[in-house]
C-alpha cells in the first residue's frame, strides 16, 4: 500500500469559525478513500494489542474515527456528547474555552469499573475539550490508556496541558 501524505489532504480554511483562526478541515482527508483507509489502518495497528475494553469518541468529528476503530478492535463504542443528547443518566462537566465555556456528558453506566479505553478526536488544539472528556471518562470509572488524534496543532501547547496522559497524533502542525 502506498504511503499517502495525509497532511497534504487537510484543507486550511482561513477565518473559520472566527476571524484569525486557520481551521484544519478533515473533510478533504476523509473524502479520499485511500487516505481515510490509511488513517484507520494506522489507528487499528496502534491499538490492536492493547487489551482495550472500549473506544471513546468525542462529539462530533471524533465519531468519524472512533466507530470504525471500535468495530475493527471488536470493542464497544462510548460517545461523549454535548448536553441533552444522551437519553439515560449522565455525568456532566463544564470546561473553559478561549471564548467562553462548554459542557460535555457521558452515560453513567458506560463502563465497568477499571475499563481500559482509548479516546479519539479529530484534532488536538489547546486540550480543553479532551482534558474535560478525560476527567468525565475517569468519573464514569474507566482508565484512559491513550488520547489519539488525527491532527495535533503542537504550537497551541495542548499536549503539555494533558500530562500525564499518553498522546498519539498522526499529523502535527
Amino acid at each position: 500500500m502506498t504511503n499517502i501524505d495525509l497532511a497534504s489532504l487537510v484543507r486550511n480554511v482561513p477565518d473559520f469559525p472566527l476571524p484569525g483562526i486557520q481551521f484544519k478541515d478533515i473533510t478533504t482527508l476523509i473524502g479520499n478513500g485511500p487516505a481515510f483507509a490509511q488513517v484507520m489502518n494506522l489507528l487499528i495497528e496502534r491499538y490492536r494489542g492493547m487489551q482495550l475494553d472500549a473506544v471513546v469518541g468525542i462529539e462530533s468529528r471524533g465519531f468519524i474515527f472512533s466507530a470504525p476503530l471500535a468495530l475493527a478492535l471488536g470493542v464497544g463504542l462510548v460517545p461523549v456528547r454535548k448536553p441533552g443528547k444522551l437519553p439515560a443518566d449522565t455525568y456532566q462537566i463544564e470546561y473553559d474555552l478561549e471564548y467562553g465555556s462548554n459542557k460535555l456528558e457521558i452515560h453513567r453506566d458506560s463502563f465497568t469499573p477499571g475499563a481500559r479505553v482509548v479516546v479519539i478526536d479529530d484534532l488536538l488544539a489547546t486540550g480543553g475539550t479532551i482534558g474535560a472528556a478525560s476527567k468525565l471518562i475517569e468519573q464514569a470509572g474507566a482508565v484512559v490508556v491513550e488520547l489519539a488524534f488525527v491532527i495535533e496543532l503542537a504550537f497551541l501547547g495542548g499536549r503539555e496541558k494533558l500530562t500525564p496522559y499518553s498522546i498519539y497524533s498522526l499529523i502535527q502542525y
